[in-house]
């Protein structure tokens, strides 16, 4: 590429490249945390333990607007829920394979420990035939 300088002279210049990963934006530092021990080390929203990926849930799988979402936890801002919807869609893959982790551990421990009330339940529907199945 050859640009100007300031005597009128083109001077070329060799396009950097870098290895570095893109750092997060000063809009992600200020609204999303992570930290070891906390939510699972999960991102969240900084100072509540308001999940991306709760964020994500509510906005794009439920159909909650943004204000919504605001409306109902008034402690966040429109700003923290635009926030975690862009850090999520610029961690998509990661943030998916940990949704899909923590659905196998929970269908893992319901293999493991089957769920007393429902026996319960099953029992008493057996035993009394004018409940419904």
């Amino acid at each position: 590429m050859t640009v100007p300088e300031a005597s009128g002279k083109l001077k070329t210049m060799e396009p950097r490249t870098t290895t570095q990963q893109p750092k997060s934006s000063p809009v992600s530092r200020e609204h999303i945390e992570v930290t070891p021990g906390v939510c699972g080390g999960k991102p969240r929203i900084a100072g509540t333990r308001i999940r991306v990926q709760d964020i994500y849930v509510w906005h794009e799988l439920q159909g909650q607007s943004a204000d919504a979402i605001v409306s109902n936890f008034p402690h966040l801002s429109l700003a923290d829920v635009h926030a975690a919807l862009s850090y999520y869609f610029d961690h998509r893959e990661e943030i998916q394979q940990q949704m899909k982790a923590d659905d196998a551990f929970v269908d893992a421990m319901k293999q493991k420990y089957p769920s007393k009330l429902q026996d319960k339940l099953k029992a008493r529907n057996a035993s009394d035939p004018s409940l419904p199945s």
